[in-house]
């Protein structure tokens, strides 16, 4: 699936150019981990649910490759030869494979995430992952690249405070690129920890304003890390080398506060991220789970006719009070709405990729019920912040009819998480229409036996396979 061998275990970099002495302690205990963990017997759990992770980003990819600008930019960046851009059939150089495939993923938001980083460590290290994967490599091999660059990534967003007016894709995510390539490399030690150095000083100055408004380039962020991420690589390959501890230095000082560096070793090799990460079943921002939870959850017992509704009120905690727009211009804007979110899920039943395009945006009776909600802080869910994200609708009927309701925590999360055959039937909700639901299913199979693979070939095949739109 490569089209050439930017990741290999060899280094032009002689080890005198490294800088001297241990960068720091913590990056020499988690270097050494990332090393180790090769050998390692990795929890069952923890397997499980990589795959998991692998099959819900390739359906955020597929799906997402669907969208017009995506599809426009695969049309700018395609070439005969290269890396497969997932649910199309074209492909790309490497770098800019990596590049569109996590563009893509990000598109419709339902790619997976991590409420104790409070970002979506997967899409930062899957599109790099099989832009750098060779169909020779084991299967456990990609698993166990998966599971550490989802660790480090989603660590570091643990250990420090981003500045409230960062956007979490682009950031971190790109060391996480960065150890998962790394790690398919059969990188050393060493390497390890200069590879983490070079990319902790690639993050991007990332504007949380993008998703307030609805600006798409916000989609790129998560593209961006994982191409800086094989670029990490390759820098070290060449002879770059970074500064002493990196990380320290950029998530204490520069886009966060805080850094605690004991969180990046706290209970390692024990306590692995992705065994704690969350799925999405909503298309939209997780701030507004809660509230769509409520709904969907009043919808399933009441019939509710959002022509009879006089006003809705939601009420919840500070990041999710902000998105209170009820009249988004894009897709993204829409999906970061509350109001609109709540007016879409009521006419079309469920928060899918529908109920955030330009039809639904065009739809005057969503605007009209948009225009009827009203989304407030409450300072005691605020409080609550992390443990809990809660939200608490009430839905005030023309006849005097009140429905309410409350969500503690969102549905995905660890402490209410979906099945496996929920988050299949989510994949396949995505993958279907791009490769039929044959197709999909021998995807979902591979996937799901990929820790037993002798050799990548056969899921990398499959995912070069061109859409439906596109065959005779």
């Amino acid at each position: 699936m490569t089209d050439m061998a930017v990741l290999s275990t060899s280094t032009v970099v002689p080890a005198s150019q490294l800088l001297a002495g241990p960068q720091s302690e913590w990056l020499g205990q988690w270097s050494r981990f990332a090393v180790e963990a090769r050998s390692m017997a990795l929890p069952a759990v923890v397997i499980d649910r990589a795959k998991l992770v692998l099959l819900d980003s390739i359906g955020a990819m597929a799906g997402g490759m669907q969208e017009p600008e995506v599809q426009a930019l695969v049309d700018a960046e395609a070439t005969a030869e290269g890396v497969t851009l997932i649910g199309t059939g074209c492909r790309a150089p490497q770098s800019m494979a990596a590049f569109v495939n996590g563009v893509a993923g990000t598109t419709l938001e339902l790619d997976e995430g991590n409420q104790f980083a409070r970002g979506h460590p997967g899409i930062h290290v899957v599109p790099a992952l099989l832009a750098a994967a060779g169909g020779d490599q084991r299967g456990d091999t990609l698993l166990r690249a998966l599971v550490l660059g989802y660790d480090i990534g989603s660590r570091i967003g643990i250990a420090s405070k981003l500045r409230v007016t960062m956007h979490p894709h682009g950031t971190w995510g790109t060391v996480g690129a960065a150890v998962g390539a790394a790690t398919l490399a059969g990188a050393d030690e060493a390497a390890i920890g200069n590879i983490i150095n070079i990319a902790a000083n690639l993050a991007l100055a990332t504007s949380r304003r993008t998703m307030l408004e609805g600006a798409t380039v916000r989609n790129c962020f998560s593209g961006l890390s994982n191409q800086l991420g094989l670029m990490a690589n390759t820098l070290h390959r060449s002879g770059f080398v970074g500064e002493k501890d990196a990380v320290a230095t950029v998530y204490d000082s520069i886009v966060a506060d805080d850094f605690q560096p004991d969180e990046m070793v706290a209970e390692l090799g024990e306590r692995w991220e992705i065994a704690r990460n969350y799925f999405k079943m909503h298309a939209a921002c997780r701030y507004t789970h809660a509230a769509l939870d409520v709904v969907t959850g009043l919808m399933a017992d009441h019939v509710i006719d959002s022509a009879q509704v006089s006003n809705i009120q939601v009420d919840t905690y500070c990041w999710a009070a902000q998105l209170d727009h009820p009249e988004p211009g894009t897709m993204l804007a829409a999906k970061f709405s509350i109001p609109f979110a709540v007016a879409t899920t009521l006419v079309h039943g469920a928060a899918t990729p529908d109920a955030f395009r330009l039809p639904a945006r065009s739809n005057p009776v969503i605007a009209d019920l948009a225009g009827r909600v009203q989304v407030r802080e409450d300072v005691a869910m605020t409080a609550s912040l992390p443990a809990e994200r809660p939200a608490r609708v009430t839905i005030s009927m023309k006849d005097g009819w009140i429905l309410s309701g409350t969500a503690r925590v969102n549905r995905g999360d660890t402490e209410h998480p979906y099945g496996t055959d929920e988050i299949f039937a989510k994949f396949h909700s995505l993958a279907d229409p791009v490769w039929g639901s044959e197709g999909a299913a021998r995807i979902r199979d591979t996937v799901m036996a990929i820790d037993r693979a002798d050799s990548l070939d056969g899921l990398l095949s499959l995912l070069s396979m061109p859409p439906l739109s596109h065959r005779a």
